[in-house]
């Protein structure tokens, strides 16, 4: 018999070490963090990889192409400008012909449009937004913004309105124009834009606003207008000149028609 006691239910005695596994477990998280450490020192090579100007944000790399986009639209411009009249010259065109030509161009919005016209203002609500009328829940951030249906509803009624031409911003819509937003920022023909967005119209202003004030789209818009603020203005903008449309018309992704076999 030992003269030392065992401590109750564990069959140890005091003056004999146990083998205590969270000692192994601090052991290890201490080697990994080393790990981590050396790993992060290596990768940075002494720079700070946190904030390294280098890394650019994608809403810095979407603007920067955005400008670039800008730059590269009245290079085209002026470019096509050239052998447009470069081509006139050498086809001789008679004055019907260039008539015709002149309407074409107008017709497909290459071409300055002036008139009478109406702009539409639309704008986010306010972030800190509540319901303004009584029965209506308190908003969901999806309330507060402007989104890619309220543009196009404003653009479709327009057009219905007889709209000789429409600019969204500073650019000029064109058949294959698409209107498009992620969450409330608009990406418009290789372009992007925050709000306010601007709509302008060169038609019959009353024309114009009466189209407006009749689209089941616009009008359940305007429930939030009146609800939780959602920014709407309509406004005669006298005598403006729209310029015309300076990117590329042509086609590069449709294909004819056919069957599925025969599609890539």
């Amino acid at each position: 018999m030992s003269n030392s006691a065992d401590f109750p239910g564990t069959g140890t005695s005091p003056g004999r070490s146990r083998f205590r596994p969270v000692r192994v477990l601090t052991l290890a998280v201490f080697a990994l963090a080393g790990l981590l450490f050396a790993t992060s020192f290596h990768t940075a090579k002494g720079t700070n990889i946190r904030t390294d100007d280098s890394l650019l944000r994608l809403s810095d790399l979407i603007h920067e192409r955005s400008r670039e986009n800008a730059g590269l639209e009245e290079s085209n411009a002026a470019l096509r400008d050239d052998v447009e009249e470069l081509a006139a010259r050498e086809q001789g065109l008679t004055d019907a012909e260039d008539a015709e030509l002149k309407e074409l161009e107008q017709a497909a919005g290459t071409d300055p449009v002036k008139g009478e016209a109406v702009t539409v203002t639309l704008n986010d609500a306010p972030p800190d937004a509540t319901a303004k009328l009584p029965g209506y829940p308190e908003p969901e951030p999806d309330y507060l913004v402007i989104h890619q249906q309220d543009l196009q509803a404003v653009v479709n009624a327009l057009w219905k309105g007889g709209a000789e031409g429409i600019q969204v911003m500073d650019q000029r819509l064109i058949s294959t124009s698409a209107v498009r937003c992620v969450g409330n920022t608009l990406i418009l023909q290789g372009r992007v834009y925050s709000p306010p967005y601007k709509v302008t119209a060169v038609g019959d202003p009353e024309r114009l606003q009466k189209s407006l004030a009749e689209s089941p789209a616009i009008q359940n818009y305007m429930v939030y207008v009146n609800v939780y603020g959602l920014g709407w203005k309509v406004e005669e903008d006298g005598v403006r000149t729209l310029p015309g449309y300076t990117g590329t018309v042509d086609l590069q992704y449709a294909r004819p028609a056919g069957n599925a076999s025969e599609r890539p």
